[in-house]
């Protein structure tokens, strides 16, 4: 009786992997078709010379993505203002300034590290490219890539 309970847990254990590998193939299927039938679509269209009108339909798309993703900047500006109302502009003043406080924090602990060190390596005679990989680490300038890449990356990807 032990053995069986086991096994069957095992398989009970199982089985929402099996479903899910049977739903994905099903749902694979389904795209499969979609696509399929959207080709076929397209290239009917393109025949009767309607390939502007995809062209129009793109443009339409882009400006719908753009006006949700207007919509979703006002909605979150409009929270922070919400959660602001009734605070002091001390407490407003510091909460925005909580991102911009790390980062001067950590680039000025990455420039005092590396003077401090490449003064140190001038000190005690180290070779200038052991001092580099020394002062300059990966994982310093992992994150510094990615501090640079939050400030300047999301504005440049925010305008397109």
């Amino acid at each position: 009786m032990t053995l069986l309970s086991t096994f069957m847990s095992f398989l009970a254990g199982g089985l929402p992997k099996l479903l899910a590998f049977f739903q994905s193939k099903s749902d694979n299927k389904h795209e499969l078709e979609m696509a399929k039938l959207q080709n076929e679509r397209e290239l009917a269209l393109a025949a009767q010379g309607f390939a502007a009108q995809q062209k129009v339909e793109e443009i339409r798309s882009d400006q719908i993505a753009m006006q949700a993703q207007a919509a979703t900047q006002a909605a979150l500006l409009n929270h922070d203002i919400e959660i602001g109302k009734g605070a002091s502009t001390w407490i407003i003043n510091l909460r925005a300034s909580v991102r911009p406080v790390v980062t001067y924090i950590f680039v000025a602990d990455l420039m005092f590290a590396g003077v401090a060190g490449f003064w140190y390596a001038w000190k005690t005679g180290v070779p200038f490219d052991l001092m580099l990989t020394k002062i300059f680490s990966d994982d310093e300038m992992q994150i510094l890539s990615s501090i640079i890449a939050f400030w300047f990356g999301t504005q440049a990807f925010q305008k397109k």
